[in-house]
Parts: C-alpha cells; sequence; structure tokens
C-alpha cells in the first residue's frame, strides 16, 4: 500500500493545493513572504510529515511521533489561517470557513489514525529463547 492511498494523505494534499493558490490569488502581496509563506510551509508540512511517519511505519514510535508531529503542523496551519482573516489579509469569507473545516476535519482524521495505530499496530513479538545465548561455561568441550 502506499501512502497516497491514506485518507489523511490525500487531504493534506488537497489542503496544500488550496492553501498555496489561496495565497497567490486572495492575499495582498506583502503576505507572499509573510503570513503566507507560514501557511503554505506549515501545510505543506502536515502532508511531509504522513509521509516521513509512513516511511518508517514498521517502527510504531518513530511513526506515532511523526503523526503527532503532523497534527501539531496541522495546528499551526489552522492558527495562520486565522491570522490572516483576523488582520482581514484574508477577506474572502466562504474561502476562509472552507479551509478552516477542512484544516479541523484533517485534525480529527489524524487523531483518528493516531489512536488506530496505537491499537492496531503490527508487532511482532519473538519469544524471549530467540534472544538467549547458550550457556557457554557449562558447555562441555
Amino acid at each position: 500500500m502506499s501512502y497516497k492511498k491514506l485518507e489523511i494523505w490525500q487531504i493534506a494534499n488537497e489542503l496544500v493545493i488550496k492553501i498555496h493558490k489561496m495565497t497567490l490569488n486572495e492575499l495582498p502581496k506583502f503576505e507572499m513572504y509573510e503570513e503566507g509563506n507560514q501557511i503554505r510551509r506549515s501545510s505543506k508540512s502536515v502532508k511531509s510529515l504522513i509521509v516521513e511517519g509512513y516511511g518508517r511505519r514498521t517502527y510504531k514510535q518513530d511513526f506515532l511521533r511523526y503523526l503527532v508531529s503532523s497534527i501539531a503542523s496541522n495546528d499551526e496551519t489552522l492558527d495562520h489561517l486565522e491570522n490572516l482573516y483576523n488582520t482581514k489579509s484574508l477577506i474572502n469569507k466562504q474561502l476562509y470557513f472552507e479551509l478552516h473545516e477542512k484544516i479541523e476535519i484533517q485534525g480529527r482524521k489524524l487523531n483518528n489514525f493516531i489512536n488506530a495505530v496505537q491499537i492496531k499496530h503490527n508487532i511482532v513479538f519473538e519469544q524471549e529463547s530467540y534472544y538467549q545465548l547458550p550457556d557457554v561455561e557449562n558447555q562441555e568441550p
């Protein structure tokens, strides 16, 4: 299975594209290198952290660490969106609410995915004897 089949990645990818277009078409020019740059970077970070975590999915704790970081970047993206709207740099109310809702959905789905990984992650347990070496001292030559 590819990470591209994960719903959380698909939503993140959609948000990256919508946010990128929003920063190019809806914001004042001075925001291109200010808050516009920050929201583009944080939205791309959500997607990249999902991909990197998926690449480390064999190791449950690594997988979870990247997914938790993805939630943090998602929260950051929401904060940047709210800043743009509250400062009137983004005046398209419909677009604001559409992106806001999508980012919140992404956060909930990331949380649900993390819970599923915590509960259902495949861990192979070998018997303890698998790691024991023969007792060299008690062996006859």
